[in-house]
């Protein structure tokens, strides 16, 4: 009798490549995000929470800008490729997918940080607390 892992065949190789390479155009994760602000990002971080969580604490480097105004007006400052990736609480939060689709609606490239600021402690990296 099978478990309810395997109750449903794994997909064929070929399509479990091209759904996991597919992943990479949607998503980063922390450690990435890391190593890239570390190294001179080519993107902008933006913490889409309220102005209160982000006060009690966010990834360095990060622009506070919540997902409900992310409009075309706040994106001016930036060229039209610029790539954003969008970060929330965590894994128990959409935040950073709406804002990733507020983000993709106005025409602009865009990823998540998949684990929010959750994973980003997870890993042991520090949070800021500073207006930067």
């Amino acid at each position: 009798m099978p478990t309810a892992v395997t109750a449903t065949p794994a997909a064929p190789a070929a399509l479990a490549e091209a759904h996991f390479a597919a992943a990479f155009a949607f998503e980063t994760d922390c450690w990435d995000v890391h190593a890239a602000l570390s190294e001179g990002a080519d993107f902008v971080l933006l913490d889409v929470r309220s102005a209160a969580l982000f006060a009690r604490g966010h990834i360095p480097g990060a622009i506070h800008l919540p997902h409900g105004k992310l409009v075309a007006s706040q994106l001016v400052q930036w060229p039209a490729d610029t790539v954003f990736v969008t970060y929330c609480a965590g894994p128990h939060c959409n935040g950073a997918a709406r804002g990733a689709l507020r983000l993709a609606r106005l025409g602009r490239p865009v990823k998540i940080m998949t684990g929010g600021i959750t994973g980003w402690q997870d890993e042991g990296f520090a949070l800021s607390t500073s207006a930067d």
